[in-house]
């Protein structure tokens, strides 16, 4: 089968690898119908630190179940699925708790396992990570479910775990498309104000698309204290009560603190925090976000995608087939894709 491959920094090429096959009784082998490109995936592609360092990419899909190992129970052979951006055993003390994300015998898809921009997944622990969804390789609504793998469902959690009040002012700051989540998981939250702070006109208006009531382009050495000015005056100098990070890095964890009210939260999801943390004792804010435990939330984002309640299916702007995908990275690299989609 056809599988993107990174061999070090902008060295991706798509390469015959071994099938994808059942080596486990619980496992699956699913059929990849479309698969996303990620931040993270582009950070690996630029040598960056972070987990993806290859060889293998890919950790958002949707696809159809092409074979099952001898202990699956919820699933059948044909069946379409989404799967979360990583697989976990759904029964350890983290698993049980909802942080799938903790699971110790789980993993991330691409790093601890195949990789998604691939013809075909092995999937770990089938029953307990994969969700079933009625709708066939054709249905117009797989760009939307695509984005319920990673960058929705990490947009949900910034929001559920930031409690998000109806009439409060969110803050959100990256114009990415887990920022753009975030705006629209903010709004369904009836948040009262909704800032988007970007660097990309393009981005901005597709976030004031998805809700978002204030936007800023900040660009520049100053763009932080910019930021913290342009919040602040909306805020008539409190801050916002929630601020979601989607950037990533001290300069911009530290811009979240500045842009928090006291008492407020800060969300960080770009990364963990590294940088000054000292706000959340001096003045009161809480800090929260961290890797998303996505397989918790698919359920409930896969049926409001199919009642037609919810679509972030927009955040892809381009796709491209898998034996192109080098295209996609370099127009996310460019900023002339907010997010690709790959068909294999």
């Amino acid at each position: 089968m056809k599988a993107a491959v990174l061999h070090g920094k902008h060295e991706l090429t798509v390469e015959n690898v071994p099938d994808a096959v059942i080596r486990e009784p619980g496992d699956a082998v699913v059929r990849v119908v479309a698969a996303g490109i990620c931040g993270t995936d582009l950070h690996g592609y630029h040598g960056l630190p972070g987990p993806v360092t290859g060889p293998r990419c890919g950790h958002e899909f949707v696809g159809v179940v092409e074979d099952i190992g001898s202990e699956v129970s919820t699933l059948r052979r044909g069946t379409m699925v989404v799967a979360p951006f990583n697989f976990a055993d759904g029964t350890c003390p983290p698993c049980r708790t909802g942080l799938h994300s903790a699971c110790a015998a789980g993993g991330m898809f691409g790093v601890d396992g195949d990789g998604a921009q691939a013809e075909a997944v092995r999937v770990p622990f089938a029953d307990a990570t994969l969700v079933a969804v009625p709708v066939d390789r054709n249905d117009e609504r797989l760009p939307s479910l695509l984005a319920l793998t990673d960058s929705m469902a990490t947009g949900l959690h910034a929001v559920r775990t930031g409690r998000v009040a109806p009439g409060s002012t969110v803050a959100v700051l990256g114009d990415g498309p887990v920022g753009m989540c975030a705006v629209l998981a903010a709004g369904e939250a009836g948040a009262g104000r909704i800032i988007l702070v970007g660097r990309h006109e393009t981005r901005l208006g597709k976030g004031r698309d998805f809700g978002a009531t204030d936007t800023l382009q900040a660009r520049g050495p100053e763009s932080g204290a910019e930021s913290v000015d342009f919040v602040r005056t909306i805020t008539q100098g409190l801050g916002a009560d929630v601020v979601v990070e989607c950037g990533g890095g001290p300069p911009a964890q530290n811009t979240a603190f500045a842009l928090c009210r006291t008492g407020g939260t800060v969300c960080v999801m770009g990364g963990p925090p590294i940088g000054d943390v000292t706000p959340v004792f001096f003045r009161g804010i809480t800090l929260t976000g961290g890797l998303t435990p996505a397989r918790v939330y698919l359920p409930e984002l896969v049926d409001r995608v199919l009642a037609g309640t919810l679509d972030p299916g927009p955040i892809f702007d381009e796709v491209v087939a898998l034996d192109d995908i080098v295209s996609g990275y370099e127009a996310m690299a460019a900023r002339t894709a907010t997010k690709v989609l790959v068909r294999p």
